[in-house]
This record gives structure tokens, sequence and C-alpha cells, in this order.
């Protein structure tokens, strides 16, 4: 390993002591590695601005970083052991390539503003990645539910209670989807803030230029308190994983009604081979594999969440136990975001059974609709439901689930799905 950033001279580094303080810190440095170059390259920007760096050493260190960006890219330049972390590989590559100006690129900044910015950069592209997904999922979910059209049954406590809809699944589901990309792109509004320039959280005796590096970052706003910016370390990664974690209950309550629905015992879905795996020991088996990965998904960030969460019992100012949140915040987000980029596709080539769907319904099923029936031409409801209760065995006769349907006129309900009103709310993320 090159010589740490704060090594002193005359000091020596146990070996051991040295492994345990870097953990697999450079190698989850790779996935914010061109983030940290990209706040490099603005710091040098407001460096120049007030003079710390001349004209000519800023185009150098710019033109280097950028080099730095597009070895990386292409493995010319692999970060690994040989370096303490992320920024110290930066600092340790301009300073081989450019000498004492290579040195001056750290001045004014700290690694701990570093990972910050990194880290906070690294976050608004997941969040966006995150209600991309999400509008996809609501987009398809909104075009079945007005495309096609069959009865199935509803289910209270797992048993047949109503007369449903695949409209209704699917609209269910496209409300939700549109509620996580609305919180996945308040929450990136809610983040957007550039911590960049609070160096370990007091400032620095240089009159930085972070109204620059905000706009040369696209930050909305710069995090004012040099202090503050210590403080939302951690606090604004668990309001990412929480985001996530919302789109991901979301998919696991989907994938658990696919997964009873796939069984043999409903047949209502049919999933292409593709989602479902063979049993290494029953020839006759197709398991549904993905779909059971999709709903054990939200573990991870639930987990990642906890790890943060616990991680931030701690003072103000930095502390290293955060080193840790690094791997937590990029472990939960990938394995969420995965699941949920494997949805739109999904919803896309599942199929119905409209003969299974329609075998499940049963006459009880219809006692709701004579209740109400029986309410509307003013007997207490109360009356009507108990009458309805003693004769649920024939509610269904002369009845048929798309007259139960077609009746179901309360907002929301079948007969009144206002997708147009879904699909607007889901249009104003675009604009």
């Amino acid at each position: 390993m090159a010589t740490p950033l704060w090594q002193k001279t005359g000091s020596k580094i146990d070996a051991k002591i040295m492994r345990f303080l870097a953990g697999d810190d450079v190698l989850l440095d790779r996935e914010f590695f061109l983030h940290d170059i990209a706040a490099s390259k603005a710091h040098v920007e407001g460096l120049a601005n007030i003079g710390v760096v001349n004209a000519d050493e800023a185009t150098a260190l710019k033109r280097e970083l950028d080099a730095l960006a597009t070895d990386f890219r292409n493995g010319t330049f692999v970060l690994d052991e040989h370096f303490e972390d992320g920024h110290s590989a930066i600092e340790a590559r301009l300073t081989e390539r450019l000498g004492d100006t290579g040195r001056k690129v750290h001045t004014g900044r700290s690694r701990n503003d570093q990972v910050l910015v990194a880290t906070r950069l690294w976050l608004k592209e997941k969040l966006a990645a995150l209600e991309t997904h999400c509008k996809a999922s609501a987009r398809i979910c909104l075009d079945r539910a007005a495309g096609e059209s069959l009865p199935m049954p509803g289910y209270t406590h797992l048993q047949r209670a109503v007369v449903s809809s695949t409209s209704m699944w699917f609209a269910g589901f496209a409300e939700a989807f549109i509620d996580d990309a609305w919180r996945a792109r308040q929450t990136r509004d809610w983040i957007d803030a550039n911590p960049l320039g609070s160096a370990a959280g007091y400032g620095v005796n240089l009159k930085l230029d972070r109204d620059h590096t905000t706009r040369a970052l696209g930050f909305a706003r710069m995090q004012v308190s040099a202090t503050y910016a210590q403080l939302s370390r951690g606090k604004f990664e668990m309001a990412v994983l929480e985001a996530i974690g919302s789109a991901l209950l979301d998919l696991r309550r989907l994938a658990w009604d696919l997964s009873l629905f796939i069984t043999g015992e409903f047949g209502f879905v049919h999933l292409p081979d593709e989602y479902t795996t063979g049993s290494s020991i029953m020839p006759n088996k197709r398991n549904p594999d993905v779909i059971e990965l999709l709903r054990a998904s939200y573990a991870s960030v639930a987990a990642a969440r906890t790890e943060i969460e616990q991680l931030l019992s701690l003072p103000s100012g930095y502390q290293r136990d955060l080193q840790f949140s690094k791997g937590g915040i990029f472990h939960g987000v990938h394995r969420g975001l995965m699941a949920l980029e494997l949805l739109p596709d999904l919803l896309v080539r599942m199929q119905w059974s409209d003969v299974a769907m329609r075998a499940a319904i049963e006459p009880a099923m219809y006692a709701t609709d004579v209740a109400i029936e029986q309410a509307v031409q003013g007997v207490p409801f109360r009356e009507a439901y108990r009458a309805a209760a003693e004769t649920a065995a024939s509610a269904g006769q002369g009845r048929t689930p798309e007259r139960s349907l077609a009746a179901r006129t309360s907002p929301g309900a079948h007969a009144d799905l206002r997708l147009d009103v879904l699909r607007a709310r889901l249009g104003g993320l675009e604009q």
C-alpha cells in the first residue's frame, strides 16, 4: 500500500492495524470513484477562482483528472489495495504526473467532505434510477389496467372475499409505484445539497468558492453549515434507503401475490420460463426463483438501514465508525435497484388465466353486493348484512362477475378506476 496521506514522519504503521483500518474501503470506492474525480475537478476550479492554483496548474490538474477517469473506465488504472482509498489514489496519481502541482489538489479539502460529496452525487444518481424504475412499472401497470380486464377473486385474510379484477390489481400497484417515484424525486430534492468545502466539519481559513462548486456539480443548493455537513452523513443515506425500501415493500407484496397465483392450487398466472429455474433433483419442477428473490430483496435494504442507524450513535464531528456505512449503503442500494429494474419486463410478460380465476369465484363472494343493494333500498345496513350472511351460499344466483364489477362505482373501484387521474400524477413527474 502507498504511504497513507495522514502518515507522519517517524511513526510506524502496524500491518495488522492498517488492514483493519483499510478494510474493503478501497474496493468499495470503485463505485464512487468517478464522482470523486468529478468533485475534484470542481474543487480545482474553485481553488483557481481564489488564486490558490494558477490557470496553468488548474488546466493541468483537470487534464490529468480527465485522463484518470478515462483510464479507470477502460481498466488501465485499477483502484486496488495499493491505495488506502479512492481519495488517496487521486492525489497519488496527480502527484505522480504533476509533482508539486498535484500535491496542491487537497488544499482546503478533507477526506471527510471528499467522501461526502462523492457519496452525495452517487446517491442522487441512484435516486434518479429509482424514479425511472418506478415510473416504468407504474406505466406498464396503467397500460395493462386499461387494456385488459378479467374477473378474479379479491382476498382478505387470504380468504376469498369479493369479486375483483385484473384491472383493479394493476391499478393498485400502478398508484403504489407512482407514489414511490414521487418519493424518490422528493428525497432527491431533499439531499440535493453540496457538502464540498466543509472540510473536516469546521471549514478552513480560505474563502473557498463553494457557490462555484455547487453550480459545477449540479447541486440545487449549498449545504451551508460546515458542521451540519458532517452531521448529515448517514442521515441522508438512510433517507435514500427508506425511499428504495418503500418501493421494495410494494414489490414484495406484488411478488407475494405472484408466488401464490402461480401455484398449482391457484393457477391464476403463468410466468415466462426465463423467470423460473429447474430443480436439481426433481425433473418435473420449475421454481419461481426470480419472484422469490424479488420478494427477499427488501431484507438487504432493511439491513443496510439498520447498520447505518446503529453507526449513528455518535457525537458531532467526524468519527471513523462512519467508514462502515459505505458498505451498507452500496449493498442495500445495489440489491434494491437491481430488483426493481427487473420488474417492468415481468409486468409486461406475465399472463393471466381467465379460466382458473373465474373458476375460483364462488357464489358467497356476491354476498356483499346483496347487502349493499338492500341497503340502497332502505334496509338498515346491519340488518341487510345479517340477511346476506344467512343466504351467502346462494348469493350468486342470477349474477355474473361482470355485473358485480360494473356495479362497483365507488371512486377507485372497478367501474371508476380513474386511470386518467393516475396518468396525470405520473405525468407530473415528467415536467
